[in-house]
């Protein structure tokens, strides 16, 4: 999940286009810092590391929904949207059909914990309909855990690209100098995954890919989160990247992303 974390926090900085759309600016400065992006992947990736794939998905998902409730009122000034907020502080809270990229960039965990595609899917799918539920919100988390998991499987990035045009229909056939000059924010799975995804397949490395997804713009804190989620199980992660991953999380999220490692050691 450093993928993930890193992409979130390098890519703070530069959110609502605050950046100029270049791969050439410094990997951290003080204003990188975390945001609800890594909150949220880890409250995800304590929920599935608590939970077994054999048990019922009711089950699954309350535990999703308390993992998610709990990490997000520790941090309640992360930058979560306001249909979120409402959600997060509901006492019995119900999905309600976004098709946000809050789904997709919180569920790398989904794409490493499981050794075969149809569970991968399944709890991608538990991941984002607790609260996006719209089957746009549901397609981008599935496909950012596929990507994960077939980078990770072995898969080159030609059958990467194949099985994400084919099976979830999104287009991938621009390139990032096509898309950058009218990229801007925005939030939704299917103006965000598609763009990641193309990131990760031009980048050229784990530290490329995420130069790459920081210079389309747009709400580039999540959208290299999720670029880096797939680099990471590509290429994986320099260890000076992981160390400074580990310095930038406060020691109780750390703890979770180490509990993360343990389970994939």
């Amino acid at each position: 999940m450093y993928g993930a974390i890193l992409g979130d926090i390098i890519g703070s900085p530069y959110e609502f286009d605050r950046g100029d759309k270049t791969k050439e600016f410094p990997l951290f400065s003080e204003s990188s810092e975390f945001t609800d992006d890594t909150v949220m992947t880890l409250a995800v990736a304590e929920a599935l590391l608590e939970s077994r794939a054999e048990e019922d998905d009711g089950v699954i998902r309350r535990r999703i929904v308390e993992r998610i409730q709990h990490r997000g009122r520790a941090y309640p000034n992360s930058g979560y949207g306001a249909n979120f907020v409402s959600w997060l502080w509901n006492p019995n809270p119900k999905p309600y059909g976004s098709w946000g990229n809050g789904s997709a960039m919180r569920v790398s965990a989904a794409g490493w914990l499981y050794e075969d595609l149809d569970t991968v899917l399944r709890m991608a799918k538990l991941s984002a309909e607790v609260s996006h539920d719209h089957p746009e919100g549901i397609k981008g988390a599935q496909a950012t855990a596929a990507a994960i998991w077939l980078a990770r499987t072995g898969s080159t990035k030609a059958q990467i690209k194949d099985y994400i045009t084919e099976t979830f229909g999104y287009d991938l056939s621009r390139t990032c100098d096509e898309i950058r000059p009218g990229y801007y924010h925005v939030e939704s799975c299917q103006q965000t995954v598609p763009e990641a995804i193309t990131a990760f397949l031009e980048g050229e490395s784990f530290e490329d890919v995420i130069r790459t997804a920081v210079s389309l713009g747009g709400d580039c804190d999540t959208l290299t989160a999720i670029a880096g989620s797939v680099a990471e199980a590509f290429y994986g992660v320099p260890e000076e990247l992981k160390q400074e991953c580990r310095n930038r999380l406060t020691e109780d999220l750390r703890a979770v992303l180490e509990r993360f490692d343990r389970k994939r050691a």
